[in-house]
């Protein structure tokens, strides 16, 4: 897993390259990235896209400062965890039910506090790291306040390295 404190520091870079080196060793690889969204020069939120193309939204900026009972917020972003789990909920049960003995490898990027809102998510990614046949190559942030649960639990595991990113 990468590690950082700090947003645009090159993680999600860093996986893009790693994946299409993998890609090109014809390696079996799935996942996704979260990919940032600029409108006139200013983030707008961000996008999840999987390794197979699909793309949807993952935040946006609401300009609307009260909160509705469903509405999950970070910060300024509204998360739309319908479109996050759409997109990524199917491709992580394909890793985890995949046949064979070659081992896969699974992106993902990122394993954040707008991505955590998801208790499906959550499980999905406990699976994916208890599977004996799935590589997990990820991000995961370096907790500013509260530590994440499912962050902490993968930092403390003795079958992950983490690399700190700067």
């Amino acid at each position: 897993f990468f590690s950082s404190l700090f947003l645009g520091v090159g993680k999600t870079t860093l996986i893009q390259k790693v994946t299409q080196a993998l890609k090109s060793s014809g390696i079996p690889i799935d996942g996704f990235y979260t990919e940032e969204v600029r409108e006139g020069g200013r983030r707008t939120g961000f996008d999840v896209v999987t390794l197979s193309g699909n793309r949807g939204p993952l935040s946006r900026v609401s300009s609307d400062s009260s909160t509705s009972r469903r509405e999950y917020r970070v910060g300024q972003y509204v998360v739309d965890l319908v479109s996050f789990e759409q997109l990524v909920l199917p491709m992580l049960r394909n890793v985890n039910h995949g046949s064979g003995t070659e081992k896969r490898i699974c992106v993902i990027d990122e394993i954040g506090k707008m991505e955590l809102f998801s208790q499906a998510f959550i499980q999905a990614v406990r699976q994916t790291l208890a599977g004996s046949g799935t590589v997990v190559l990820g991000t995961i942030p370096i907790p500013k306040g509260k530590p994440l649960d499912l962050v902490e639990e993968i930092r403390s595991r003795k079958d992950v390295k983490v690399f700190n990113v700067s």
